[in-house]
C-alpha cells in the first residue's frame, strides 16, 4: 500500500512510472502532457500543463504528494505549491539520476521491489548496447529558432551512452543555434527529434540542403528524453537503432 494516497504528478515521464508501479488509483491529477500509458491515463484528471499548472485545481484535489521536476516545472509554481503541500522535486540530467529517482520514488510509495526490478531491467539493456564506433552528432529539438542540447541535459547523457558525441557539448541547457553554426562544427549526423518540435520529412530535406555532406535522420524523441519506465522501451529500441545506423 502506498505511503501517500493522493498523488499529483507534474512530470509526464514520472506519471507513467507511477502507473507502472501500480499507483494509478492514487493519482488524482496529471498534466495534459502526461500521455502514457494511453490505456490508463484518460480517467486521471488534468490540472493544466507542466509550465502552467492550475493551482486552484491542485488545491481542490487536496494531494498529499506532488511530484515535480526542476526542468519540467517552473520554480515559482513549485514554491507556491510548497507552501501548502509536500512537493517531491526531482532533478534528472543523467541516466544515473533517473535510476536514483526511480529507487527513491519506489521507497516513498512502498514499491521498492517493483522499482528496483525495473531499474535492473534497464541496467541490463544498458549492458547490451552495441559496441559501434563513435559518431559526431547534433541533436535538434526546435526550429525557428533552431535549438539543440548542451552537456548538462538528460538527452546528452543518453547520446553519450550510445556513442553519439554531441558536437555542442561545450554549451549548456538548450542553446539557440543556426544551421551555419552546425555546419561549422562538422557533425557526421544530425538528429531531428519528434518532440518538442514535431520535425517531419520536409524538415529533413530543409536541413539537408544546408548541410549536403551530413547525414540527417528523424528520430523518436521519447527514446532520448523520457525517463522512468519508458526507458525500458527506449533503450531496447536504441540498441537496435544504433546498430542499424552504424
Amino acid at each position: 500500500m502506498a505511503s501517500y494516497q493522493r498523488i499529483i504528478s507534474l512530470v509526464p515521464s514520472l506519471t507513467e512510472l507511477l502507473i507502472y508501479l501500480g499507483l494509478k488509483e492514487n493519482l488524482v491529477g496529471r498534466t495534459r502532457f502526461c500521455i502514457h500509458p494511453q490505456e490508463d491515463i484518460a480517467d486521471i484528471p488534468i490540472i493544466g500543463g507542466t509550465k502552467n499548472p492550475r493551482i486552484d485545481k491542485i488545491k481542490k484535489a487536496a494531494p498529499d504528494f506532488i511530484l515535480a521536476n526542476k526542468e519540467e516545472n517552473r520554480k515559482e509554481d513549485i514554491e507556491e505549491l510548497e507552501q501548502d503541500f509536500h512537493v517531491h522535486l526531482t532533478d534528472i540530467t543523467t541516466i544515473e539520476d533517473a535510476l536514483i529517482s526511480m529507487h527513491e520514488l519506489g521507497k516513498s510509495f512502498g514499491k521498492t521491489e517493483q522499482s528496483d526490478e525495473l531499474a535492473g531491467k534497464i541496467s541490463d539493456l544498458l549492458e547490451q548496447r552495441p559496441d559501434e564506433p563513435p559518431i559526431r552528432a547534433a541533436y535538434l529539438i526546435w526550429r525557428d529558432p533552431w535549438m539543440t542540447i548542451g552537456s548538462d541535459t538528460y538527452i546528452n547523457d543518453v547520446m553519450g551512452h550510445w556513442k553519439l558525441d554531441n558536437v555542442f557539448d561545450d554549451q549548456q541547457r538548450y542553446p539557440k543555434i543556426t544551421l551555419q553554426s552546425i555546419k561549422q562544427r562538422d557533425p557526421e549526423l544530425v538528429l531531428l527529434s519528434s518532440e518538442p518540435y514535431p520535425f517531419k520529412e520536409k524538415h529533413v530535406e530543409e536541413v539537408q540542403k544546408k548541410l549536403p555532406n551530413t547525414r540527417i535522420l528523424p528520430v523518436e524523441g521519447e527514446w532520448f528524453s523520457w525517463y522512468g519506465s519508458r526507458m525500458l522501451e527506449a533503450f531496447e529500441k536504441l540498441n537496435v537503432w544504433r546498430k542499424a545506423i552504424a
